[in-house]
């Protein structure tokens, strides 16, 4: 492509962009800065549209079914810059915060941040022919930006391996991977193209690409002699839209990526409960007793559980599975077995499929209508594998087929008793890439809209949810997706492999997705494919699992055995402190998914999330934040009694959770990892919020709070929200927060309790738990002074 012919034209007016033009090439860019730290170049053809985008949405809860217009920058402050022109070929834009220098001549951006008052270069693009935009290099558009090896690079969703992307290559493509290698197999199921960087002076940044079509992210895998270091992104087809996110540190720029596609659910407190699930009880000819038989395992072994994924079992025909058939060979009474399961407080959370095989008994009804993903000429459906046989996929850009698609959740599940919709086989595995969907009227490629099919099949299903009976509050789970998943559901890392290695390497994958924006996630306990797992292996993926906002042990076991809490009665002990000890933790997790929900803050982070001035939390580990309180150290190897823990460097130090030992940070210890506990930390200062009931099964919460107190002198504060957890109540304002100010001083430590707010207390008395007992008195202010000893203590909630 000549750049030569570009030519540079300010244009003015509200939308304030910048415009670079090469009429030649009929190709244009616009520059926009949108917020203060937010940078955006958008390169297009000037003889095609503008496709709407599905995952920009800042700060809200949700885009319409057709997108947003990309020009439409009316949720940004567009800051006011300045221009410097320093000839014909160069240009200066900028903030009191960010520049951008343009080079016209061969097209190259180069940004950097305003440090002690110099500018410092955080981000450029490769001086060497940065952009591909005619094909020259193949198909599609390339953007080559410029490394080092010092460069540190984390995100791009759910991928496998190391947390550290550099020296890898990636392909962004939703895909159905069954028994994937946690470390070598890519793609995988999400379609994320976003990461961000740490450069070789510590800066951070973060590139997101508004692009859907299939991708490469290339992090340093290639290497030409001639361009020097450099890493690339390629997109198939659509536009160059990025976006720069500047940061002072990693948190910055995740929870500023978080806000610019939009709020995570705030979903029912019971959908972060125990769900049970597997295949094989659905594929059962008696399911229906099985599935009984499972709601009676848990009353006898006192396993608390508050949800059940049911699998796509309870359609099938004949081996096959068919969305929205209930097969009642299998489930002769399904009302009265959805019934069943609410007398016993256990949610159902049905498995559905966009994709109607060809003797589907309603494919020849959808047919004719239009409803499915057509092929490249228009005229039929496009068949595709899907399972073992033939069928075609729903096109969610149809109104009238999302229009159907909601009658039938609402006619086929909820009407039931379902309540939660679990969207699976959702990558849309469909390869002619000019395949046509109906885009609300403007027809679209397959190629530039496949995660998008994603994304509406779980807000189709969502949205039926919300008008079957509008007072609950919904709750959805998917398997694929893209940028803005996290506005519709819960999510996991797809049908794992049983092994340790995938103990292992899940960890970093599930980090890799929450720095992407996903916070709210887990993985198969136990896992999915394969052999059973081994009584030791079972257990510590258990300690991981109940740390994780989605806790669901899931199988499909080679041998037609289930992953149950139950599995191995001998070690049912040390599994029920396990499965208890999740019950004691929801409150902190619901905390979390609204501090998610609120303020973008993801819910499991990696260490140097929050502690990026320890270079050793940079290393490869598989410890982590839950919160920014709490530091998890999962086992992840065999035969393992006593485990290495490194503690980072703060200025309070830790306690250990069980023990509570207290140690300074910036150290290595060695902790026993018994079979019936994780090895949890808390920051010293910290309170976290507890589930108190001695009765795990029962379902009304008692509530405490562990105080972990300052071993100086100082004072910490925590407000903890809370609401009835099920309702939509909360958007009208009806809530409570608990503030406590916890102050210790040379003889006593003080802690404050107040409550404000319109939602009644299902508790009149909080617990208080400090670590071990000392000499400090312990002095708790609620409305009237008490002091104590002891490490625990009850005192009265006064509603305010």
């Amino acid at each position: 492509m000549n750049m030569d012919a570009y030519r540079f034209r300010w244009i003015s007016g509200d939308t304030s962009s910048l415009r670079l033009i090469n009429e030649a090439e009929d190709t244009e860019i616009r520059i926009w800065i949108l917020e203060e730290n937010i940078f955006r170049i958008y390169i297009k053809d000037m003889t095609e549209g503008h496709l709407p985008t599905w995952t920009i949405a800042p700060g809200m809860e949700d885009v319409p079914y057709e997108g947003r217009s990309r020009l439409d920058l009316s949720p940004f402050t567009c800051p006011a810059y300045s221009i410097n022109k320093i000839n014909e070929l160069e240009y200066e834009l900028f903030t009191s915060r960010l520049k951008l220098y343009i080079r016209m001549d061969a097209l190259q951006f180069i940004w950097y941040e305003k440090q002690n008052g110099d500018w410092l270069e955080i981000a450029r693009d490769r001086d060497t022919q940065s952009y591909n935009l005619d094909g020259t290099l193949g198909s599609g558009l390339f953007h080559y930006m410029k490394r080092s090896r010092e460069e540190m690079f984390f995100g791009l969703g759910e991928k496998a391996g190391p947390l550290n992307r550099h020296g890898h290559r990636y392909r962004m493509q939703n895909m159905d991977p069954m028994g994937y290698d946690p470390y070598l197999t890519d793609p995988l199921y999400k379609h994320i193209p976003f990461f961000m960087t740490r450069t070789k002076d510590r800066q951070w940044y973060g590139m997101f690409y508004d692009n859907l079509s299939t991708s490469v992210f290339d992090m340093g895998k290639e290497l030409d002699n001639y361009h020097g270091f450099y890493r690339y992104y390629h997109g198939a087809s659509g536009p160059l839209d990025y976006y720069l996110i500047s940061g002072q540190d990693a948190a910055e720029v995740v929870e500023t990526y978080s806000w610019l596609t939009g709020k995570t659910a705030l979903f029912p407190k019971w959908s972060l409960g125990y769900s049970g699930s597997t295949m094989t009880y659905t594929d059962a000819p008696d399911a229906q007793r099985q599935m009984n038989q499972f709601i009676q395992d848990c009353e006898d072994y006192e396993i608390p559980c508050h949800s059940f994924q049911l699998s796509s079992g309870y359609t099938s025909i004949e081996g096959k599975r068919y969305v929205f058939n209930w097969n009642t060979s299998k489930f002769p009474d399904p009302k009265r077995f959805t019934a069943h399961y609410k007398e016993h407080g256990v949610n159902l959370c049905a498995n559905i499929k966009p994709c109607l095989l060809q003797d589907h008994p309603l494919y020849a009804e959808l047919k004719e209508k239009g409803y499915f993903v057509k092929n490249r000429t228009g005229t039929e459906e496009e068949l595709v594998q899907f399972w073992d046989d033939l069928g075609a996929y729903i096109d969610f850009t149809n109104p009238e087929a999302v229009q159907w698609w909601k009658e039938k959740v609402k006619e086929q599940l909820l009407s039931y008793g379902i309540d939660s919709t679990w969207n699976d086989n959702n990558e849309f595995e469909i390869w002619d890439q000019e395949a046509k969907l109906h885009g609300f009227g403007n027809e679209l490629r397959m190629k530039d809209a496949r995660p998008v099919l994603s994304l509406l099949m779980t807000k189709t299903s969502l949205d039926a949810q919300k008008e079957f009976d509008p007072s609950a509050r919904p709750y959805a789970i998917t398997r694929s997706g893209g940028p803005g998943l996290q506005r519709y559901a819960q999510t996991w890392s797809g049908d794992n492999y049983t092994s340790w290695k995938t103990l292992k390497y899940n960890v970093l994958t599930g980090i890799g997705l929450s720095l992407s924006g996903v916070y709210n996630f887990g993985h198969d306990v136990g896992g999915f494919a394969g052999g059973a797992p081994e009584p030791e292996l079972f257990i510590r993926w258990i300690q991981n699992g109940i740390v994780h906002p989605r806790f669901t042990i899931h199988s499909w076991n080679d041998d037609g055995s289930v992953n149950v809490p139950w599995m191995y009665p001998e070690y049912i002990e040390p599994i029920k402190r396990l499965m208890d000890f999740r019950e004691t933790i929801i409150p902190y997790l619901y905390q979390l998914m609204k501090d998610a929900h609120d303020y973008y803050k993801p819910m499991i982070r990696p260490m140097f999330y929050s502690f990026a001035h320890d270079e050793n939390t940079f290393e490869e580990s598989y410890q982590f934040m839950l919160g920014e309180q709490v530091l998890v150290a999962p086992v992840v190897e065999k035969g393992k009694e006593k485990i290495e823990v490194y503690l980072p460097d703060n200025e309070k130090g830790w306690y250990d959770w069980h023990t509570g030992v207290y140690y300074s940070g910036g150290q290595t210890i060695t902790t026993e990892a018994p079979m019936d506990r994780v090895p949890l930390f808390a920051q010293a200062g910290s309170i976290i919020p507890i589930d108190t009931k001695e009765d795990k099964m029962q379902k009304k919460e008692q509530r405490g709070y562990l105080c972990f107190p300052l071993q100086k002198n100082g004072e910490t504060r925590f407000s903890h929200y809370e609401d009835d957890g099920v309702s939509n109540h909360y958007k009208q304002g009806e809530s409570t927060i608990i503030d406590l100010k916890m102050k210790t001083n040379a003889d006593s430590i003080e802690l404050e309790v107040t409550t404000s707010g319109s939602y009644s207390l299902p508790y009149e008395n909080v617990t208080v738990y400090f670590p071990t007992e000392g000499e400090k008195a312990i002095k708790v202010n609620n409305g009237q002074e008490e002091t104590f000893h002891s490490s625990s203590h009850s005192t009265r909630i006064r509603q305010l």
